[in-house]
């Protein structure tokens, strides 16, 4: 790039600013002159004027000064599993939910069509509003015996699951107490609820413990909520330990299972199996149907009284549509074939073994993943975390990069989600290529410079 371009100091300079503020070093910026003027009252305000746009367009110039593809957002011309197809080109891929590989199984789709063809594409309106379709209480009712629990409600999104979960459960006067790592929908929700909200370091029950000891006796009612399988770190909690816990100290538990359906225990039927820790001893089961069930939406599977409330109460469910017929059935029928076909779990909990093993022969950090479906390599810089998802996208592996503020900037990482349909050959290649274009990403200076000189 010549010196006149118009990518030229000005474009260093907010590269330099970018990986500065990513690396938590950015410089004290001097307080202006003068106040910025108040605008009119009746002057509209433009979108792109917004501090959070302004900070997005300034990252995405420092990405395109030094040459980086965006790794967000790319369209998909096929079904997503193993493999995807990205711009006509075929591509290992790390970046799916789908555990089992159920999505697109003739069982699934036959389901989902037969739904759509007797029921069509929408539930109209909220069930409140437009009333039950059969395959609505099918799910819930097979969800409901998976977990041992009375009853179960489904709703259209995950997120909006917790979110109005633990918005109708809590509210000012009571206590949340949350793992460090939890989703963001549990905050949200926490923050909706009004509840005082605690969080404890992440699968900590020493941690847990104290915080109940010096404050559960302020509150009128509690909650604690902790997650299946982490998604960010691939690794899982104490149930046992935490149900003690709960009892001694009078809350409610809470598990987000959202990862551990399909992965987590010997015929992948959730933490509870992993841990074996009787179902019943949990309080809240959450789950949601876009990874192993291959569908879209969540679940709550509790007492029948517990279900009852959400279902008059709880926003996410009283004022949304209902999940659309197709994909209740799709997720009906994922369920059964789950339990119906261990030998997917089996296949599954080989291949993460087996990428976790080369991972850690080549001296890759992969964190306390348990090497089930969620593999990290962390890698400690958003910048090298983006710059190594883009090579390995060029040579064909399409894993997506997690990078400050999803996890803190030590923490950056690629994230591999696997799955039971990838072979043992593609586990192997990808780690191969991995850890050779990250050995060559390590050799010299700064990454920084280099890439900057490559573009110079």
């Amino acid at each position: 790039m010549s010196s006149g371009s118009s990518h030229g100091a000005g474009g260093r300079e907010a590269l330099a600013g970018f990986v500065a503020a990513r690396l938590g070093k950015a410089p004290v910026r001097p307080a202006p002159a003068r106040p910025a003027p108040k605008p009119a009252l009746a002057q509209a305000q433009s979108f792109d004027s917004l501090p959070a746009y302004k900070e997005l367009k300034l990252q995405r110039s420092a990405a395109d000064l030094i040459g980086l593809g965006n790794p967000f957002f790319r369209v998909h011309d096929a079904k997503a599993g193993a493999t995807t197809r990205i711009d006509g080109r075929s591509f290992t891929n790390f970046s799916s939910y789908d555990y089992l590989g159920l999505n697109g199984h003739p069982e699934v789709n036959a389901a989902a069509q037969g739904a759509l063809a007797e029921y069509g594409t929408s539930s109209s309106a909220s069930r409140i509003v437009a009333g039950e379709r059969p395959g609505h209480l099918t799910l819930e009712k097979a969800l409901a015996a998976h977990y041992g629990t009375e009853a179960c409600v489904v709703m259209v999104s995950g997120h909006a699951t917790n979110v109005a979960t633990i918005a109708a459960l809590l509210e000012p006067g009571d206590v949340i107490y949350h793992d460090a790592l939890i989703h963001n929908s549990v905050v949200t929700g926490a923050q909706l609820s009004g509840a005082q909200r605690r969080s404890f370091a992440h699968n900590d029950l020493q941690a847990l413990e104290s915080l109940l000891h010096a404050t559960r006796h302020e509150h009128r009612r509690a909650l604690i909520v902790i997650e299946g399988l982490y998604s960010m770190d691939g690794d899982a909690p104490d149930l046992a330990g935490v149900v003690a816990l709960k009892e001694r100290y009078g809350a409610w538990l809470m598990v987000d299972d959202a990862h551990g359906l399909g992965v987590l225990g010997q015929d992948g039927h959730g933490l509870h199996e992993h841990c074996d820790v009787p179902p019943g001893s949990v309080d809240i089961w959450m789950g949601t149907l876009s990874k192993t069930l291959s569908s879209c939406g969540g679940y709550i599977a509790g007492a029948a009284a517990l279900i009852e409330l959400l279902k008059c109460t709880a926003g996410g469910f009283v004022y949304s549509v209902g999940l659309s017929p197709p994909l209740a059935a799709a997720a009906t029928a994922s369920l059964a074939l789950m339990r119906r076909e261990p030998e997917r779990v089996a296949r599954l909990r080989r291949n993460g073994a087996l990428f976790l093993a080369c991972a850690r022969e080549r001296g890759l950090d992969t964190g306390f993943s348990l090497g089930l479906a969620v593999v990290p390599v962390i890698l400690g810089d958003s910048l090298k975390a983006v710059t190594l998802s883009d090579r390995l996208f060029k040579r064909g592996i399409n894993v997506q990069p997690i990078i400050h503020p999803a996890v803190p900037e030590r923490s950056s990482r690629l994230r591999f989600f696997i799955t039971s349909e990838h072979t043992p050959e593609q586990i192997r290649e990808t780690v191969t290529v991995l850890a050779d274009e990250l050995d060559e990403l390590n050799q010299g200076g700064s990454l920084v410079e280099r890439l900057m000189s490559r573009r110079a």
